[in-house]
Order: C-alpha cells, then structure tokens, then sequence
C-alpha cells in the first residue's frame, strides 16, 4: 500500500482575547481558534470545512473517507495543506469517479459548526458488516475515567467537540474540533494511515467515544470505520438511533461518571452492575 504524501501544516488552536467579567473586571481568555479550510481536490473546489486545523491533512483524508469518495488510502497522492491561504490540495492517483455527480446532492446534517454529507444518508449502510467484540461495564468505566483526567481545549478554552479512539480502555487518539464529524473525519483518517497501530486484541474492541449527540451521521461514519460501538457523554437522536438498530451497533449515551444508558445491541455490552454501586431511592 502507498500512502499519500502529507504536509505537517499547523495553526494556533486558541488565542487570547480581553473580556469583562460580572464584576467589570477585564480578564484574558482563551477561546478556539475556528478557520476554514478549503479543500480541492485534482484542482476541482469540493468543500470548505470550519476546524481548529489541528491535523487538517487527517481531517481531509477522513473527510473523504467518510463521504464515501475514496475507498483506499492508497488512491491519494498527496494533500498539501497552506494556511496562508486556508487551503488543501488534494491529489488523487487517477481521479475520483463520476465526482460531479456524486457531490452534486448535499445534505445538511445535524453537526455543529458545518456539517454536510454529499449523496443519501442511506447509501450503502446495509452493506456495512461489524466486527464481532463486547465490552464490560468496567472497560466502560475506564474510558469515561480517561476521558475525565484528559487535557483538552475544551478545559482550558471551551466551545469545541473531542472525540477519540479506544482499544479497550487503551486511548489510541484523541481529538478535538470546532464539530464532532470534524473530530471523527479527523480520527478516521488517522486510521487509515495507521493500519500497524489498528490490530485487534482479544477482549479488547474498537470503542469510539464522542462528548456529542449520536446522530445518524457519526453512527454511519463509526460504522464505516468499522467501530461497531460508540460512547456518548450526551444522547442520541431518533434516527441515529434506528441506524444503530438496523447496523447492530452498540449505542451508550449519558456516559458520565458511573451512570449510562444503553440504546442499543445490548448483547454488545456486558453488565456488571455491581461496579454501579448503590441505586439512589426516589424520595
């Protein structure tokens, strides 16, 4: 397999502003550091992303991944991100098929900041196949703890999305963006370009974790990434949640601390209520 060519491209992710506080006190904060990025890929304008720019060539990569655009890593040459410009070059091997029509149908999803997916939200969902792998209540456990000690933008500057990838308990990336399907687009093409780091252990599955919603769009994209169960410290919406009905995917929201609800594939999850501790009584 050939990998693509990266630039290393990085920009501030916070800056510091003056502000007034209740008492009309000035102050310094840090707030993120949004600016568009826009990608082109052969010389053609396919998007502009809102994104932290953190690792912009990962987030294009996914980005691309996860339109179903690109198939394999190994069909991109390169991506050459400038930040002079807010720009990202994407050169492919041999081109990307029927692209004008394929990117000719836009939905807007749920994602905050600026969140699209070209063609139908439906396509090729039922062709997605998960890998077999449980997770215990105290694998559970230890990701929310991981996510709680984590040192993050959000922490120092708020307003941002993270998201990561477990094996196990064992956190394998962690990223943070202005949108959650920025985060996601970002990890997935970390994984792309890092299948040695991406081998399975037993007793140990592939969990993604996301500090928002689980709409259809972030449980279509960890499907297609083959993660077949997602950790949310907020909830999920309708259709996300009949997406991860019909996929088999294992959905687990209000995650905080020791509390969390499973929506789906149960049979995914094993319960060990006893690290629960004591149930509160209703006064």
């Amino acid at each position: 397999m050939s990998l693509p060519v990266l630039t290393e491209a990085r920009a501030p992710l916070t800056q510091e502003i003056a502000t007034l506080n209740e008492h009309g006190e000035q102050e310094s904060h840090s707030i993120p550091a949004e600016r568009d990025l826009t990608v082109y890929v052969d010389k053609r304008e396919l998007v502009t992303l809102m994104t932290l720019g953190a690792r912009p060539e990962w987030l294009v990569l996914g980005y691309l991944r996860n339109q179903r655009l690109v198939q394999s890593v190994d069909e991109v040459e390169s991506v050459t991100v400038d930040w002079d410009v807010n720009s990202a070059a994407v050169k492919t091997r041999a081109g990307i098929d029927r692209i004008e029509e394929r990117t000719s149908r836009r939905v807007v999803t749920t994602g905050c900041g600026q969140g699209s997916v070209f063609g139908g939200l439906m396509d090729e969902v039922d062709s997605i196949a998960l890998p077999e792998g449980t997770l215990t209540q105290a694998q559970l456990y230890g990701i929310v703890n991981v996510i709680r000690l984590q040192e993050s933008t959000y922490k120092s500057a708020g307003s941002v999305h993270g998201c990561a990838l477990f094996r196990g308990e064992e956190m394998l990336l962690f990223v943070e963006d202005v949108g959650r399907h920025n985060a996601i687009d970002t990890i997935a093409g970390w994984m792309w370009l890092n299948p040695d780091a991406l081998m399975p252990r037993a007793g140990e599955p592939f969990v993604f974790y996301t500090t928002g919603r689980l709409t259809s769009e972030m449980v279509i994209k960890s499907a297609q990434m083959g993660v077949a169960i997602v950790v949310s410290r907020s909830g999920i919406t309708q259709m996300g949640h009949q997406i991860a009905q019909r996929l088999g995917l294992c959905a687990i929201g209000r995650a905080t601390n020791k509390r969390f609800l499973c929506y789906t594939a149960p049979e995914r999850l094993q319960l060990q209520p006893g690290l629960a501790g004591p149930k509160l009584r209703a006064a």
